[in-house]
């Protein structure tokens, strides 16, 4: 009878738990036993030495060791809390007003993530505590925790094969957070279920960064050369980007788990304010000032891109658009203080051509002193040529 009795008291509270969650803004909960994550740990051991990783330098192999032994983040831990939060928020339609427009990955449409879910978070630590809970920690993705098989382990979804979580609920427009906890719950049981034989993701990658199944080469992907890379976009890979600046959606809007499961509405925070954070004017969006920039997108994820960052995007778009009414804009980027800018936009004024973005071209040419910049533009000259 005691064991009986303890096991309905851990059933409840875990109950508890979960009502918690939801109560603080979570869509979606599962509970983890805080085993070694082995299987987790040699996956993302094995792309750092194969360099699948590289250019994240933070994602370093003691970053991962250490993450996958939830014990070792919180001494005494009994549970991983695996959270759900959707972001599949209503899509604004393109606008019709003939500007030059580029694309934004729907996840940073609206609120930086990380400030909601850490809000969400705070409080639901704070009702552990109220049922009997001592230490806890949580985690959002800029710390060690592999999220995605916390999120696996605890039931939430299953492993698609472009390696983002899938769930029967929201699809993989989900962020992802975790809690460490020192109360006894109930593990959920993972989902048996995969993608099958469904590869539509793989195919739809403009630029073949999803070289296997569950296997992506960040070197490849749109989504970290437009947010983390700091220096050039390899110039083979740019004609591929399209009109993206910052993020990718192509194998999420492929997927056709995302096309069944749209029953858990995207949280409001997450909305697009206006059509601009969805789809924004790049003319605009390559003349704005530092200031400007920082005033514009405050508190939002595209702050992660950094202006320079955010203007050479916005050069590599304009390339790939190649309207001609980008070539004053680029023209002044052409003469602007950064020489990766710079560079850039030689590369987009080479791609759109004709006479007036080569006369922009010749002018820079022999006052260009950066190296790189300078051999952008003779490349871009020589593709008018």
């Amino acid at each position: 009878m005691a064991r009986t009795s303890s096991a309905d008291a851990r059933r409840a509270l875990t109950a508890q738990v979960k009502r918690a969650a939801r109560d603080a803004g979570f869509d979606l909960v599962g509970v983890a036993a805080p085993d070694h994550f082995a299987d987790a740990e040699h996956t993302a051991l094995g792309r750092i030495r194969s360099g699948l990783m590289d250019g994240l330098p933070w994602f370093h192999e003691a970053r991962v060791r250490r993450g996958s032994h939830p014990d070792k983040l919180l001494p005494g831990v009994r549970s991983v809390l695996a959270l759900g939060l959707s972001y599949r928020t209503p899509d604004p339609a393109p606008p019709t007003d003939g500007a030059l427009r580029g694309r934004v990955s729907r996840y940073a449409w609206g609120r930086d993530y990380h400030r909601v879910m850490e809000r969400r978070a705070k409080a639901l630590v704070a009702s552990l505590e109220a049922l009997g809970g001592g230490e806890a920690r949580f985690y959002v993705d800029y710390g060690p925790m592999p999220d995605r098989a916390a999120a696996h382990r605890a039931g939430i979804g299953w492993f698609g094969k472009n390696t983002n979580i899938l769930t029967s609920e929201a699809g993989s427009w989900l962020f992802l957070a975790e809690i460490l906890t020192d109360l006894d719950l109930e593990p959920d049981e993972p989902l048996k279920k995969n993608c099958g034989s469904c590869i539509a993701c793989i195919p739809a990658c403009p630029t073949d960064a999803i070289p296997a199944p569950y296997v992506v080469d960040n070197t490849r992907c749109i989504s970290y050369h437009t947010i983390e890379n700091r220096g050039t976009v390899p110039r083979e890979l740019r004609p591929h980007f399209g009109d993206w600046v910052f993020g990718c959606d192509i194998c999420q809007d492929v997927c056709p788990v995302n096309e069944r499961n749209a029953e858990t509405p995207g949280d409001p925070e997450f909305a697009a304010s206006d059509v601009d954070r969805a789809y924004p004017d790049l003319i605009e969006l390559l003349a704005l000032s530092e200031g400007e920039f920082a005033r514009r997108f405050r508190g939002t994820p595209l702050m992660r891109a950094k202006h320079e960052g955010m203007q050479r995007n916005a050069c590599v778009a304009l390339g790939n658009v190649g309207d001609a009414r980008a070539v004053p804009v680029l023209r002044r980027a052409l003469a602007g203080p950064s020489a990766l800018v710079r560079g850039h936009a030689a590369w987009a004024l080479g791609r759109i051509g004709g006479n007036e973005a080569e006369a922009a071209l010749h002018a820079a040419l022999p006052t260009e002193s950066d190296p790189a910049a300078r051999e952008e533009i003779e490349a871009a000259l020589a593709q008018i040529s």
